[in-house]
């Protein structure tokens, strides 16, 4: 079972953005820039070609919706996204707000205060 799936089941806690039907958003906990989300699928699959396409474009649509909050809430010039998948064997899209492309890095990521996480959650959701 996936971190993931453990914080969908509620036996993880998360700074919560967005939760639908078929996906849940959080706040990584290692913020790339503050406001690096995590669009995730319910359904704990590995690789993103293998998820249903019906569970790929919810994905996608709220990772747009969730998107334009982040520039809203940040200012960034950008949101960059990405799909890794090394860290966690459970699809998820990264939706990382950058002001250049070396904000794409993830050596930059970093552990936040719980205050900035629960500050840039609440004028995430604002936004939304």
């Amino acid at each position: 079972m996936s971190v993931f799936t453990k914080i969908i089941n509620g036996e993880l806690p998360s700074y919560k953005i967005y939760e639908d039907d078929l996906t849940i958003a959080i706040l990584a906990l290692d913020q790339v820039n503050l406001g690096h989300t995590l669009v995730v699928p319910k359904q704990e699959v590995d690789h993103w070609f293998d998820v249903s396409p019906e569970v790929y474009t919810r994905v996608g649509l709220n990772a747009q919706k969730i998107g334009k909050a982040i520039r809203k809430a940040t200012g960034c010039a950008r949101v960059l996204t990405t799909a890794v998948g090394f860290e966690v064997h459970h699809y998820h899209l990264h939706l990382i707000p950058a002001w250049s492309i070396a904000d794409l890095s993830f050596s930059k990521a970093q552990k936040r205060s719980e205050a900035e996480m629960k500050e840039i959650q609440k004028k995430i959701i604002e936004a939304l």
